[in-house]
C-alpha cells in the first residue's frame, strides 16, 4: 500500500487526541467478506442474492464514474508537484523510484508469462462473469456514465500536470490540490468502507455460478509466486545498493529488517517512515539524504505494489482466456509506474488508482477489477514491506550520485511529500 506522507500530521493529531478503540482493519473485513460470500453462496436463496447483485451493479457503476476523476484528481497535482521543489535531487530520486518500479513490473511480467501458464495447470473460466450480468440478475440497474473515458483522463492529467510545472504556483495548482483532497476523502469515506460488501457480493455470485474454486486456486498459486519474486527483487535492489555504498548487500538488507517487519504489521508506508529512516542511516546513508529520500520514497516508490498488480493481472487474463498481448502488457507496466506515483494514501489506494489502467489498457471488466482489488488487499502488507525496504536501496544510490556532497536542494520548502515529517 502506498501512503502519502502529508496525511501523517492528521494521523498524529488523532493519536494525540486520546486512545482510540481497536479498529477492525480492511484486510480482516475483506477476508470475512470472501469467506461469507463462499459459504452463503452455497445456501442463499436467489431472491436474497439478487439484493447483493443489485448493490454490486450500483457500486461498480459509481466506481466506473469515479475512476476518470480519480486519475485527474491524483495524477495532475502529482506531476505538477514533482516538477518543482528540490530541483535536481528531487528529479533524480523520482526518476530512480520510477525506474525501480517499472523494472520490478517488467520482471514480474516476464516471470508471469513464463511460469503462470504452467503453474495454473490449464485452469480456466470461460468468462469471468459480473454477478449482475449472470443468471442472478439484479432487481434494477442504474446507468452512471463517466464524465469522460479513462484514456481521456490520462492524457488530460499529463497535459495539465506538465503545464503546472511551467507556470507560477497559483490558484490552479491549489484547485487541483483541493480536488485531490476531495477524491481521497471520497475513497476513504465511501469506496473503501463499501469494498467488503462489494467483494462479498462478487464472491457470492462466483460461488453460485460455480466459478469460485478456480478463482481460489488461482489466488493461492499467484500469491506463492509473488512472495518468491519479492525476495528476488529485494536481493537485486540491495545488490545495487551494496555496489553504491561499497558494503555487503546482505548485511545492508538485514539492517532493514525492522523496517520490513514494521511495514508488515502496519500496512502503512507513512507509519513506517521513522523506522525506515533509522535503518537507512544505520547503513551509512548521510542523515540529510535519508531524511529526504525515505519520506519521498514512501509516496512514489511502489515496486512491490507494481509487482503484485502485474502478476495478478496476467493470472486473471490467463484463466479468463483473454489475449496476452505482450505490447499492451509492457505499455501497461510503464503506465502503471506513473499511476502508482499518484496513488492515494489509503488502504488499497494503489489498486484503486490502477483500476483505470487495468480497464483501459488491458480490457478488464468490473468483476475482474473487483478480483484484483481483493487479491491486492489480501497480501497488501507484503507489498508495503517491499516498497519501504526498497526505499533504503534508493537512498544508497542517491548517496553514490551525490558523491558525499549534500546540497541545499535537500531542503524542500513546502513540498507535500516531505512536509510534516
Amino acid at each position: 500500500m502506498n501512503t502519502v506522507v502529508d496525511h501523517v500530521p492528521a494521523e498524529r493529531a488523532a493519536d494525540a487526541a486520546g486512545p482510540r478503540r481497536p479498529r477492525f482493519g480492511l484486510l480482516p473485513r475483506i477476508v470475512v467478506a470472501i469467506v461469507l460470500g463462499i459459504l452463503l453462496g452455497l445456501v442463499m436463496p436467489e431472491a436474497i442474492a439478487r439484493v447483493f447483485t443489485t448493490f454490486n451493479g450500483l457500486f461498480s457503476g459509481f466506481l466506473g464514474f469515479l475512476i476518470p476523476l480519480i486519475i485527474v484528481g491524483l495524477v495532475t497535482p502529482a506531476i505538477g508537484e514533482l516538477g518543482r521543489g528540490a530541483g535536481k535531487m528531487l528529479a533524480a530520486t523520482a526518476g530512480i523510484a520510477y525506474l525501480s518500479t517499472v523494472l520490478c513490473g517488467l520482471f514480474a511480467l516476464v516471470l508471469s508469462l513464463l511460469l503462470l501458464p504452467r503453474m495454473l495447470g490449464g485452469a480456466s473460466i470461460d468468462s469471468l462473469e459480473n454477478p449482475e450480468d449472470s443468471a442472478i440478475a439484479p432487481y434494477f440497474e442504474l446507468a452512471i456514465p463517466p464524465v469522460f473515458d479513462v484514456m481521456t483522463a490520462l492524457i488530460l492529467s499529463f497535459c495539465l500536470g506538465i503545464g503546472l510545472t511551467l507556470v507560477t504556483k497559483g490558484a490552479l495548482q491549489e484547485s487541483f490540490v483541493q480536488l485531490r483532497t476531495i477524491i481521497v476523502r471520497i475513497i476513504e469515506a465511501i469506496i473503501i468502507p463499501l469494498l467488503p460488501l462489494y467483494i462479498f457480493g462478487m464472491f457470492l455470485g462466483l460461488t453460485m455460478n460455480g466459478q469460485i474454486w478456480t478463482v481460489i486456486g488461482t489466488f493461492l498459486t499467484v500469491i506463492l509466486l509473488v512472495f518468491g519474486m519479492t525476495v528476488v527483487v529485494l536481493l537485486g535492489q540491495y545488490a545495487v545498493a551494496g555496489w553504491a555504498m561499497g558494503r555487503n548487500p546482505l548485511k545492508m538488507l538485514w539492517t532493514m529488517v525492522p523496517a520490513y517487519a514494521t511495514a508488515l504489521g502496519t500496512s502503512s508506508s507513512a507509519a513506517t517512515i521513522p523506522v525506515t529512516t533509522e535503518c537507512t542511516k544505520r547503513n551509512g546513508i548521510p542523515d540529510a539524504i535519508a531524511d529526504f529520500v525515505v519520506p519521498l520514497g514512501a509516496t512514489i516508490h511502489l515496486s512491490g505494489s507494481t509487482l503484485k498488480i502485474t502478476t495478478f493481472a496476467v493470472a486473471i487474463m490467463i484463466v479468463t482466456g483473454m489475449e496476452l498481448n505482450v505490447g499492451a502488457l509492457v505499455g501497461f507496466v510503464f503506465m502503471l509506474g506513473v499511476v502508482m506515483i499518484a496513488a492515494p494514501g489509503v488502504p488499497g489506494g494503489a489498486i484503486m488508482a490502477a483500476a483505470g489502467v487495468l480497464s483501459s489498457l488491458l480490457g478488464f471488466g468490473e468483476a475482474a477489477v473487483g478480483l484484483m482489488i481483493a487479491a491486492y488487499i489480501a497480501i497488501d502488507s507484503f507489498g508495503t514491506a517491499t516498497n519501504v525496504t526498497g526505499d533504503g536501496a534508493i537512498a544508497a544510490v542517491m548517496t553514490k550520485l551525490s558523491k558525499g556532497r549534500v546540497s541545499g536542494d535537500l531542503k524542500v520548502q513546502g513540498h507535500p511529500h516531505v512536509q510534516g515529517v
